[in-house]
């Protein structure tokens, strides 16, 4: 695959916020951190989650299998995670500022900046859902219908149903959202929801997880766990 370089490791879930800032969890819910060397690319930390989201200011977000939430604090301490309450399945972080997940009911979470009262529930249903740095954000549902969200531009109406079918999505901005369809294709969007009938164009590969970083870095796992990072807009 001339689009992608493979990286040593195995992992069932994938984030990446910025080229330095790439985190993942493994089949058997260990952490592991980017270091930014291929030779040697994954640094073990402590705890054990079910998915990630990795933001390009640093910060970190995860849920375990029992869906407790927890945010990185290993570069500000001696204590790894923080527990907040709430219970989510997904998560994804864009910026320090901008974290959302879903719960097991598909019901959708924003992050108040509180963690005394840390979740503000938004209206809709989703199954999957992909934050960045900009305040982007996207989403996908049990149907595996597509949305972006609008509600902070339009009350009435917090979703924009968006063309397409998806099964995971991720969002580094505006300008850099991947997804993997229900066949483990992957999709880049075009940045033009009316370009024909699908603002989505093929990447070549086959994906269960995919993370698209705010600078436009994107990285893909597979069904057994192999980690590919995205070189497709670099000279061949």
């Amino acid at each position: 695959m001339a689009d992608w370089v493979k990286v040593a490791g195995s992992l069932s879930a994938i984030s990446a916020g910025s080229r330095t800032t790439v985190w993942g969890v493994n089949s058997g819910h260990s952490i592991y951190r980017y270091t930014n060397y291929d030779g040697s690319p994954w640094i073990n930390i402590p705890g054990a989650l079910s998915d990630i989201g990795a933001a390009s200011d640093g910060t970190v977000w995860g849920v375990n299998a029992g869906n407790q939430i927890y945010r990185y604090t290993g570069d500000q301490g001696t204590t790894n995670w923080v527990g907040i309450d709430g219970s989510l399945v997904r998560i994804d972080a864009g910026s320090r500022t901008n974290v959302w997940g879903v719960d097991s009911a598909s019901g959708i979470y924003r992050y108040t900046n509180h963690d005394a009262k840390p979740w503000i529930k938004i209206p809709g249903a989703l199954s999957d859902i992909g934050a960045g740095a900009d305040g982007t954000v996207w989403g996908v549902n049990g149907g595996n219908q597509i949305f972006r969200y609008t509600g902070d531009q339009d009350s009435a109406n917090a979703w924009k149903s968006v063309n397409g079918s998806l099964k995971r999505i991720a969002v580094g901005s505006r300008t850099n959202v991947w997804g993997v369809d229900p066949g483990g294709s992957i999709y880049r969007y075009t940045n033009n929801d009316a370009s024909g009938t699908n603002p989505w164009v093929n990447i070549p590969g086959n994906a269960t997880d995919i993370a698209a970083g705010a600078d436009g870095t994107a990285w893909h796992i597979n069904s057994a766990g192999d980690i590919y990072r995205y070189t497709g807009d670099q000279p061949s």
